[in-house]
């Protein structure tokens, strides 16, 4: 299992502007957290077609050949819309799958984790990208958290694969209180890295304009990746998988 940095620890490096919650790592877990609503599993029941999806993923799950897991919110699950053409290029010949639910967040990711989307099969790689749809609700202590549990999760489920966590992707137009919230929880979960089994990369830069701006040809609604996006992410960490899949 990972060894996670305590809570004092990560305080005491980058002190938040409020007094969240005590951000209690997955390695001191029993139970979910408390108080942390970004750690606590919760389905959607059917809204937005989520249990649909759900479903549908189960069956992917036990149809097996999956040596690379994407997993995460809508932005992973738009590999098979804007991102398509990228992914059969690059991820299909991979046995890739795509666990992408648009709208999750961390406890959502969760829920779904421990409810069979993650049996049946035995990948040899994951990507995980989630939290961006906590940016509204929670703070960045507990969506790091959240994505902590969650990487323990998979870790547990699938303990011989490498796990490459990326750092939550930048959003709005231009810089705001929301990507300072985003660059404060990629700054936490950076040191899940373990030098070993998990891998954080954070390649937000790359989406960026010299100013700093976001453009609607790489993302069309200051959020989501189009086609050129998925260019972007796919280069950054194609090499990273076929060098984990021995290709």
């Amino acid at each position: 299992m990972l060894s996670f940095l305590s809570p004092n620890s990560i305080a005491a490096a980058e002190p938040p502007a409020e007094a969240p919650p005590p951000l209690v790592y997955p390695a001191q877990l029993a139970q979910p957290v408390p108080g942390n609503p970004a750690a606590i599993p919760v389905s959607k029941e059917d809204k937005d077609g989520w249990r649909k999806r759900h479903e549908d993923l189960l069956k992917r799950a036990k149809a097996g050949a999956i040596d690379v897991l994407f997993i995460g919110d809508s932005i992973t699950d738009n590999w098979e819309g804007p991102g398509e053409k990228v992914w059969n290029r690059d991820f299909a010949p991979l046995k890739a799958a795509n666990f992408g639910v648009g709208g999750d967040r961390t406890e959502h990711l969760l829920w779904r984790i421990q409810n069979g989307e993650c049996e049946g099969y035995t990948p040899k790689a994951i990507v995980l990208l989630i939290g961006t749809n906590n940016c509204n609700t929670n703070s960045a202590e507990q969506i790091a958290g959240g994505i902590a549990l969650i990487v323990s999760e998979l870790r547990g489920k699938f303990p011989g694969a490498k796990l490459l966590l990326m750092g939550v992707f930048p959003r709005s137009e231009h810089p705001d209180a929301r990507r300072e919230k985003v660059a404060r929880v990629n700054a936490i979960i950076a040191k899940l890295d373990d030098g070993k089994q998990v891998k954080f990369l954070d390649i937000g830069a790359k989406f960026l304009d010299e100013d700093g701006s976001i453009s609607k040809d790489v993302m069309h609604d200051y959020l989501h990746p189009t086609e050129k996006g998925y260019e972007i992410w796919s280069r950054e960490i194609s090499g990273i998988l076929k060098d984990w899949l021995g290709k």
